[in-house]
């Protein structure tokens, strides 16, 4: 081969090199063949997700119960220039600065994390208890969306947010496959699958990749798993374990937890006879009334006699509750009467970021000699 020729050859391999370089950082392709650096999560199951220095892997094992698929999103760390990502992720998502969630119980994570002024827009403000984010409900900087299986598109488009944060009991929601086709990213949140309640709490850690603010959501989760262990610890002490009863009925059937859900777990770390903690399954336990009357009826406490906030309305609703002991000593206790200034139910909003508190309540109620300076967070005798 002529030298001249050799020399052009050798020319041209390197502006080729050159060339894909430049292609490559301009575009900022994402790779996942790299280790990246794992988010550490102790009990929660549901997501992961990997920092490779110029983006965050996020992915959603399991956001609804049965799920075949696993959702990954890009999350960037800048505004640069839109990689080159093919079919590889569900969404790619920049630095974000606004949102809309779609549940009440994403809302605490954003408040403790101090990130509360970036949400825009909620699907059934009414539900929402925190004064906190009442105000700004209040000022319309929190704009009305409809309701969660119906939201308000035209609305919704208009306040173009970064991101939505949505959740699914099935995986279909039109709405949410309209608002990805108009360009706005959405991430399942599946903190209500966890099967244990730090897993759930822990999902402040999801909240905390999408705002950079790993490092402070591990900080508030470490207190709050901290609180909770000690607490059981305290609970461990009580020289008694009252007989406990829960739940009660829809029409003909009375629907209880089984031993092995989240809530029984609280009833156990709380150190009380919970009188169907040898139970399994997945869902509520459904029952006859004379099944739990047979069981339960000198139980001597009745948690969470569904949204009944009062003795009246349960005897109202069906003289046959009179029968139990908890009702002739009135030593029931619900949640239901802990509400926001618009009624929303201050348990389903915060009860999943905070079980520490639901647990220090329940050992207070069931072993009032301990936690002496305590006063429930959530649990109030019925009326």
């Amino acid at each position: 081969m002529p030298l001249k020729l050799h020399t052009i050859h050798i020319v041209l391999l390197i502006m080729l090199i050159c060339l894909v370089s430049c292609i490559s950082e301009t575009s900022k392709e994402l790779s996942q063949n790299n280790n990246g650096n794992n988010l550490n999560l102790k009990y929660a199951t549901g997501f992961s997700a990997n920092d490779y220095g110029t983006h965050i892997v996020l992915e959603i094992k399991n956001p609804w119960p049965k799920a075949t698929k696993t959702y990954k999103y890009a999350l960037l760390k800048d505004n640069g220039t839109t990689p080159q990502i093919g079919n590889s992720f569900d969404g790619i998502i920049k630095p974000i600065n606004n949102l809309v969630v779609t549940s009440t119980t994403h809302i605490p994570s954003l408040e403790l994390l101090g990130v509360e002024n970036g949400l825009v827009g909620f699907p059934g403000t009414d539900y929402i208890s925190s004064e906190k984010t009442r105000k700004r409900i209040e000022t319309g900087d929190i704009r009305e969306l409809g309701k969660n299986e119906g939201i308000n598109t035209e609305v919704l488009l208009e306040l173009n947010p970064d991101v939505v944060i949505g959740f699914g009991v099935d995986g279909v929601n039109k709405t949410f496959e309209t608002i990805k086709k108009a360009g706005i990213p959405v991430i399942y949140n599946g903190d209500w699958v966890e099967s244990s309640s730090l897993a759930k709490a822990e999902w402040i850690k999801f909240f905390g990749v999408l705002f950079n603010k790993e490092k402070e959501a591990d900080s508030i989760f470490q207190s709050i798993e901290r609180n909770y262990l000690e607490a059981k610890s305290q609970a461990k002490q009580a020289s008694n374990r009252p007989t406990v009863v829960s739940g009660a009925m829809h029409k003909d059937v009375w629907y209880l937890p089984n031993g092995s859900s989240p809530e029984a777990e609280f009833l156990k770390d709380a150190n009380v006879d919970y009188l169907w903690s040898d139970t399994t399954g997945n869902g509520s336990l459904s029952l006859s009334f004379e099944a739990v009357l047979a069981k339960a009826k000198n139980a001597e406490i009745w948690l969470s006699p569904s949204y009944y906030t009062s003795f009246d309305q349960l005897k109202e609703a069906s003289e046959l509750y009179t029968n139990f002991e908890a009702f002739k000593s009135k030593n029931i206790y619900t949640f239901s009467r802990t509400t926001g200034s618009t009624g929303g139910v201050l348990y389903y909003e915060l009860g999943t970021s905070r079980p520490d508190l639901i647990l220090k309540d329940l050992i207070k109620i069931c072993h009032p000699e301990l936690l002496k300076d305590y006063s429930p967070y959530f649990f109030k005798k019925l009326k």
